[in-house]
């Protein structure tokens, strides 16, 4: 039976493991793309108005809904960089939930909150890695890495630009 206590955990894991396990999944794209001579790099956890911004990080409003990172050029183009990059953010996950489970394992981390945290981890590692696309369209970054291995090609995602959609007439839901 889902309970008081359940919905004060819901609320922790909400507010506070989601975005870090968002956090950490963003690192490791900034990690490998930094490795590949990325320039401008920029983790941005949320949507809404901006709280904090910073040249590399920003906090919005809404920290627990979306988190993404951007990056201009990389120095090192290629096939293998790409899956590189794009595998980055399932293995700092995966990295991450295997070390704190081997904590828990050696009784050095203890309790519930980092059994959720290692849940939600690999809740991340799951979806990441499945090849799909999501129903808005864009690719996992299991499908890319598969679409890299398999056609030596990246799909790429662009959202259309709202301004674009409303000058044909067409419905834009934020």
């Amino acid at each position: 039976m889902f309970g008081i206590v359940d919905f004060f955990q819901l609320i922790l894991s909400l507010f506070l493991i989601l975005p870090a396990v968002s956090i950490i999944r963003e690192s490791g794209y900034i990690i490998a793309a930094t490795i590949f001579g990325a320039k401008n790099k920029k983790i941005t956890i949320g949507v809404g108005p901006k709280i904090l911004d910073l040249s590399f990080f920003e906090i919005r409003k809404y920290y627990f809904m979306y988190s993404w990172c951007t990056y201009e050029s990389i120095r090192y183009e290629g096939k293998w960089a790409h899956i590189l990059i794009y595998s980055a953010p399932i293995a700092a996950n995966f990295f991450v939930a295997l070390v704190i489970n081997g904590l828990l394992a050696a009784d050095i981390l203890s309790g519930s909150f980092w059994e959720k945290f290692i849940f939600y981890a690999f809740y991340f590692v799951l979806f990441d890695a499945l090849p799909l696309y999501f129903p808005d369209g864009q690719p996992s970054n299991g499908r890319v890495v598969f679409e890299l291995l398999k056609y030596g090609k990246r799909i790429d995602f662009d959202k259309e630009d709202p301004k674009k959609i409303e000058d044909e007439g067409r419905h834009v839901r934020e």
